[in-house]
C-alpha cells in the first residue's frame, strides 16, 4: 500500500478511536453540571450520589479521551505535511484557539472540581461544572469549525500555492460547519443518554435497585428523547448543505447514478457499483429531491456525471449512511419506551427492556462512528474539498514502512488504552456504596455549609 492509504489508514484509527471518548465527554459533563445543580438547590442526596457516580467515570474517560487526541495533532505534521503547508494559515488558528483556550479551561476546571468538594460551597462547586462543560462544548465547536472548513472552504484566497485566510468572519459563520457543530452535538447527549440507560440497566439487572439507578435512568431517557430527535432535524438541516455543496457525497450516500430532476428515493437499495446501477424497491417519487433540497421536483446530480476520479467509495459511503439514519431513529423509540416505562415506575420488573437497553448502550457509539466515516469518506478524494486531493497532501519523504511502523505501535498502544479504559469503567460502575458524602470540613460547618462529599 502506499503512504497516502497506509496515512489515511492510520489517522483514520487515531481519530475514530479517539471519538470513543469525545461524545461522552461533552454529554456527562453536562449531566453531573445538572445533578449536581440539582443537589445544589435541593439538598436531595440522591442527586448527590448520583453527581459522584457519573463523575468518576466521566473522570476515566476525560483522561483517556486527552491521551488520545494528542497524537492528531502531531500526525498533522508529521503524515501530512503537504496538507499543513497548504491550509496552515486557516487551520491553525481554530486549532491554537482550541488548545490554548477551550482545553486549557476544560482541564484546569476539571482538576479544581476534581480537588474542591471540601473547599467551596454546592453551589459554587456545581458552577464549577458548569465551567466545564462549556468549555468541552467550545473545544469540539472549534475543532468542528475547522473541520467544516475543510468540507466547505470559504474566506480564502490562494496565494503562491496556499490557502490564505481573508474573511475571520466568513470561517466562523460557515452554516456548513455550525449545522455540524448542532449535528455533533445532538449525538454527543444521545450517546451519554444511553451510556447512562445502560449501565443503569446492567445494574438494574444485577439486583441493585437504589434510587441513584432508577432517578438517572428516568432523567437520561427524558434527555434521549429531546436530542435524539434534535439529531434527526440536524442531519436533515446537514444534508441540505451536503447537497448544495458536495452534490458527489450525497450521490454516493443515496447511490445516486443518474441526474434526474425530482428523484425517487428508494427504501430498499443495494448499489452495484461494476454495473452503476442499483438493485432497488419501494419508491417514493420525488423522495430524494425532497429530502436533499426540501423541494421534489429539485435535480438530483448522479454519479455519472463526476469522473471517477472524482467519486468517493459508493458502498461504503450509502452503507455507513443508511445504517446511522436508521439507528437514529431507533433511538427516538427506545428513549421513549424507556421514558414510559420509568415514568411508571415499572423499570426493574421490566427485564427485557433491561436487556435491551444494556445492549443498546453500544449503538450511539455505533452511530457517532458511521457518522464520522460518511462525513470522510464521503468527502474523498478531497481533504479540502474541490481545493486539495489527499494523494497530494501527503509528507513527501515518508515510506510505507515508516507509515506502517508506527500503525503497529499505535494500534498496540490503543488497544491497551481500551482494555485499561474497559476496566476501569466496568470497575468504577460496580461500585456505589463508597459515594456518600462525608462530614464537612471545620470551616464549613462554622458557616453552617452542608456537605457536599470526600474529596476525589
Amino acid at each position: 500500500m502506499s503512504v497516502a492509504v497506509l496515512s489515511r489508514i492510520q489517522f483514520a484509527t487515531v481519530g475514530l478511536f479517539h471519538f470513543l471518548f469525545v461524545p461522552l465527554t461533552l454529554g456527562l459533563t453536562f449531566m453531573c453540571a445538572w445533578m449536581e445543580t440539582r443537589y445544589a438547590r435541593t439538598g436531595d442526596e440522591t442527586y448527590l450520589k448520583m453527581t459522584r457516580y457519573w463523575s468518576r467515570l466521566l473522570l476515566v474517560n476525560f483522561a483517556v479521551g486527552v491521551v488520545t487526541g494528542i497524537t492528531l495533532e502531531f500526525q498533522f505534521g508529521m503524515n501530512w505535511s503537504e496538507y499543513s503547508k497548504f491550509v496552515g494559515d486557516i487551520f491553525g488558528a481554530p486549532l491554537a484557539i482550541e488548545a490554548t483556550v477551550a482545553f486549557f479551561v476544560e482541564s484546569t476546571f476539571i482538576g479544581v472540581w476534581m480537588f474542591s468538594w471540601k473547599s467551596v460551597s454546592r453551589s459554587v462547586h456545581a458552577g464549577i461544572m458548569w465551567v466545564v462543560a462549556g468549555a468541552s462544548t467550545l473545544s469540539a465547536v472549534w475543532i468542528l469549525i475547522a473541520n467544516g472548513w475543510m468540507q466547505r472552504p470559504r474566506g480564502y484566497e490562494l496565494v503562491g500555492g496556499r490557502a490564505v485566510l481573508t474573511s475571520f468572519g466568513a470561517l466562523l459563520s460557515s452554516p456548513y460547519s455550525w449545522f455540524k457543530i448542532f449535528h455533533v452535538l445532538s449525538a454527543a447527549y444521545t450517546l451519554t443518554a444511553f451510556f447512562i440507560m445502560g449501565i443503569s440497566a446492567i445494574q438494574l439487572l444485577r439486583g441493585r435497585t437504589h434510587e441513584v439507578f432508577l432517578k438517572s435512568f428516568r432523567v437520561a431517557a427524558a434527555v434521549g428523547i429531546v436530542t435524539s430527535i434534535c439529531i434527526i432535524i440536524a442531519g436533515d438541516l446537514s444534508g441540505v448543505q451536503v447537497a448544495k455543496f458536495q452534490p458527489s457525497k450525497l450521490a454516493a450516500m443515496e447511490s445516486q447514478w443518474e441526474t434526474q430532476k425530482g428523484a425517487d428515493f428508494f427504501l430498499f437499495q443495494i448499489p452495484r457499483p461494476g454495473r452503476e446501477d442499483n438493485i432497488q424497491a419501494l419508491g417514493i417519487p420525488g423522495g430524494l429531491s425532497l429530502l436533499a433540497y426540501h423541494d421534489p421536483t429539485a435535480v438530483v446530480k448522479g454519479l455519472k456525471d463526476f469522473p471517477a476520479a472524482d467519486r468517493p467509495p459508493v458502498v461504503v459511503v450509502f452503507t455507513a449512511f443508511r445504517l446511522m439514519v436508521g439507528l437514529g431513529f431507533l433511538f427516538v423509540l427506545l428513549a421513549i419506551i424507556s421514558l414510559i416505562v420509568s415514568w411508571r415506575k415499572k423499570l426493574p420488573g421490566n427485564r427485557w427492556l433491561l436487556w435491551i437497553m444494556s445492549v443498546a448502550l453500544i449503538l450511539p457509539y455505533i452511530a457517532s462512528e458511521l457518522g464520522w466515516v460518511v462525513a470522510e469518506i464521503g468527502r474523498q478524494p478531497w481533504i479540502v474539498f474541490g481545493l486539495l486531493r489527499t494523494d497530494d497532501a501527503v509528507s513527501p519523504n515518508l515510506t510505507p514502512g515508516d507509515v506502517l511502523g508506527s500503525l503497529i505501535a499505535f494500534l498496540v498502544i490503543y488497544g491497551t488504552l481500551a482494555v485499561v479504559d474497559v476496566w476501569l469503567l466496568r470497575k468504577y460502575s460496580n461500585q456505589l456504596d463508597d459515594v456518600a458524602p462525608s462530614a464537612p470540613s471545620p470551616k464549613r460547618a462554622a458557616r453552617g455549609a452542608k456537605p457536599a462529599t470526600a474529596g476525589n
